[in-house]
């Protein structure tokens, strides 16, 4: 597509209507000629977020250039918040962590599907292969309510009570697998 003989070129604003009706208006960031993409974004206020919109030029029914605005990529008129997004990637590499310490090296996924049983309701941590329940209650492979140790009678009782559970409850789901 081109407006008067140029093509879309990067920093200006233009007016959209899609074939589908649409109505918008953005400055276009890039255009792929080869794939036929622009990709552009809208107008926001100070401290507000943009939308970036991805659409094939074939669906514009028709535009209109409404000014030639700066360059959308220029550093110095972004306005990027870097302790939020340092703070946001913290919080994400914290969460993969608990979620990765979650994960049981070399066990079976029977083992696995027990871990995540107690883990809903109870604290639970692997050490090596033995999974940890409430700091004090362990199970040891094969993961049978007779495997349970450690902890008061109540803790150990209750944790057997989730493991034969959820021991049934697999056997249910693929007979003869977990026998």
């Amino acid at each position: 597509m081109e407006a008067g003989g140029e093509e879309f070129a990067i920093g200006v604003v233009i007016s959209v209507k899609t074939t589908l009706g649409e109505e918008f208006e953005g400055q276009i960031v890039s255009f792929d000629r080869p794939s036929n993409l622009l990709e552009g974004v809208g107008k926001a206020g100070r401290g507000e977020r943009r939308n970036v919109r991805v659409l094939k030029a074939n669906y514009i029914r028709e535009f209109s250039v409404v000014s030639q605005g700066e360059d959308p990529l220029d550093p110095a008129g972004c306005m990027l918040d870097i302790d939020a997004i340092h703070a946001r990637e913290e919080a994400a590499l914290r969460q993969a962590e608990i979620e990765a310490e979650r994960i049981g090296v070399g066990v079976t996924p029977e083992a696995q599907s027990i871990f995540d049983a107690l883990s809903k309701t109870l604290p639970v941590q692997w050490d090596k292969t033995d999974i940890v329940v409430m700091k004090e209650v362990r199970v040891r492979s094969p993961y049978l309510p007779e495997n349970v140790s450690g902890g008061t009678s109540a803790a150990n009782e209750r944790v057997r009570k989730v493991v034969d559970f959820e021991r049934k409850r697999l056997q249910a789901r693929v007979p003869g697998q977990f026998a």
